[in-house]
């Protein structure tokens, strides 16, 4: 089975070549791609990526030319993969790409018809805190057990994926895909990755408390549509 790796990338220009070095032990099973989305970014990402791609078989890029969040670049990059399993993650090191090659032995064994999920590991205790409190929230709000749900990589049948609609462009894109799953029935498998330092740069939301608070306010908001369309 055919498996299309997604990364979102904004602003990652000094995080590609180890990202790309990573990726390349990804890409050399055969029937993995890793699709690099170069996520609106106003750096030097294009240059960066045109002059290393060519030394990376497996690994390409799309751009989207104007930033429009998190998840419309991971939708993006969804959209022109081709492989029967599709995933994402991030770009900043923090989660290793390789960890998806873990997730894919999930699928030899329970078959596609399930949702596929890091379960991370090694963060500070803060963050572990605002964590377990989102779970606990979104588990009460949506009837439906949502544990660690930004945990990368985050893996699914194209069937599950071209199923989705009215995805969100923002950061909720890990809670609606978590949650539709849920609501499906599919069958959740999660397997320990270690959570690292970030090689480069800053977090584009986890920055603060004042990003966390404007974090928790769009997913609330967003938690209570898909509530909303629940009783509908």
């Amino acid at each position: 089975m055919h498996f299309s790796l997604i990364i979102p990338c904004y602003n990652e220009a000094a995080n590609l070549p180890l990202l790309l070095e990573r990726c390349r032990e990804v890409t050399r099973r055969p029937d993995v791609e890793v699709i690099l989305v170069d996520n609106g970014s106003t750096d030097n990402s294009p240059e960066v990526l045109s002059n290393l791609l060519p030394q990376y078989p497996g690994c390409r890029s799309v751009r989207v030319d104007n930033n429009q969040g998190y998840g419309f670049g991971i939708l993006f990059g969804l959209r022109a993969a081709k492989g029967e399993i599709l995933g994402w993650t991030h770009a900043d090191m923090q989660t290793d790409p390789q960890d998806a090659l873990r997730g894919l032995e999930l699928f030899d064994r329970h078959g596609l018809d399930i949702l596929v999920k890091g379960r991370r590991y090694g963060r500070p205790l803060a963050d572990v805190v605002f964590t377990m409190g989102m779970s606990i929230f979104e588990t009460l709000l949506l009837s439906k057990p949502l544990w660690d749900i930004n945990a990368q990589p985050t893996m699914f049948s194209r069937h599950f994926f071209e199923s989705w609609l009215e995805p969100p462009y923002d950061f909720s894109l890990d809670l609606y895909a978590y949650y539709q799953a849920r609501c499906k029935g599919l069958g959740i498998h999660r397997f320990p990755v270690k959570f690292g330092e970030r090689a480069h740069g800053v977090s584009h939301w986890n920055v603060n408390w004042a990003a966390k608070r404007k974090f928790i306010r769009r997913t609330v908001d967003f938690s209570l549509q898909l509530r909303k369309s629940l009783k509908t």
